[in-house]
């Protein structure tokens, strides 16, 4: 099955101002918005539709009225979606749409949508850095980092899912959609990568009670690690509350940076995720913190010193204390 990936996520929402002020502020750029909601896009198309949660156009919600109405995948041509069409159309019903592309329930009622993907290719440059031994990646006078440096989400990344049924969840993406495991979380679930993309992942699974399963978080790819700082340190100046980050994972390799959304569900930065092929061999670990990051940061209001290690208020930061004041 020669899928690629999340194209959109679709969301029916209480609150359709400000979901959409949300989307805006997280960086992504609205298109066709109107009254009703619209499409909020990253640099290559792909993004998050809102509609209000009465909305006729939306698919019915999940009995946990979770937010998320529709994932919407993308294929890398027709003939994907003929595939795909024909092998499930041997259980269930499916739906072709005018536009060529299908709908139809997976194996937990998750409303998914198949069309010919509407990414747009990207050619843009990645973080480059500077480093002793190997040649510089930015020249002279090049900056790393400026004021007002472009920190926008290029690409939906992945889509993290709570799960009641997860043994049934995962023979279904993997024996009937072709995705492939990567790496899994033991009492957690495991992280899923679709044929047509070298991502570490696009999907991860979580094993939860019946009346949790929805949309647990969803990310979008930035252009490196400086980006999502950047970006996360905007939002959370705009009055957004962090949730878990920033850090780095330790399956995947990539940043994180996770922030609470109106839209039910966490809203998450990534960058510089790993790339796997066939030849890679899943790692199993036990759930857990020193599963689920690497390290860990907390942002903090911005210091500096004044005057020697007490800042400009007298203040001295967390952990240092005077001389004379203690051991």
């Amino acid at each position: 099955m020669r899928i690629i990936g999340p194209d959109y996520l679709v969301f029916g929402v209480e609150d359709l101002a400000g979901s959409a002020r949300y989307l805006e502020d997280f960086g992504l750029t609205p298109v066709d918005l109107d009254e009703t909601g619209g499409l909020f896009e990253a640099l290559d198309g792909t993004g998050v539709i809102i509609r209000h949660r009465d909305d006729p156009r939306l698919p019915a919600p999940l009995p946990t009225r979770n937010m998320l109405r529709q994932q919407v995948y993308g294929v890398e041509d027709a003939a994907a979606l003929d595939e795909i069409e024909a092998e499930m159309s041997r259980d269930r019903r499916v739906t072709r749409l005018a536009d060529g592309s299908i709908e139809f329930q997976d194996c937990l009622d998750f409303q998914v949508k198949f069309q010919v993907t509407k990414r747009r290719t990207l050619n843009m440059p990645a973080e480059r850095i500077n480093a002793p031994g190997a040649p510089a990646q930015r020249g002279p006078n090049e900056l790393g980092v400026w004021d007002d440096m472009p920190a926008q989400p290029r690409t939906l990344s992945h889509v993290v899912l709570f799960v009641p049924d997860l043994p049934k969840m995962v023979d279904f993406y993997t024996q009937r959609l072709g995705f492939v495991i990567t790496d899994v979380l033991e009492n957690a679930g495991p992280f899923l990568r679709p044929r047509s993309n070298d991502d570490h992942h696009t999907h991860f699974f979580i094993r939860t009670p019946a009346y949790m399963q929805g949309c647990e978080h969803l990310a979008f790819h930035m252009g490196g690690p400086t980006e999502l700082m950047v970006a996360g340190d905007r939002f959370i100046r705009k009055g957004y509350q962090s949730f878990w980050g920033p850090g780095r994972h330790r399956f995947g390799s990539n940043w994180f940076w996770y922030f609470n959304s109106p839209l039910g569900c966490h809203f998450e930065y990534d960058a510089d995720m790993d790339k796997h092929d066939d030849s890679w061999v899943a790692r199993q670990a036990p759930n857990g913190p020193e599963a689920s990051q690497i390290f860990l940061l907390q942002w903090r209001e911005k210091w500096a010193p004044g005057g020697g290690p007490e800042g400009q208020d007298g203040s001295l930061p967390a952990g240092m204390s005077k001389p004379g004041a203690g051991h």
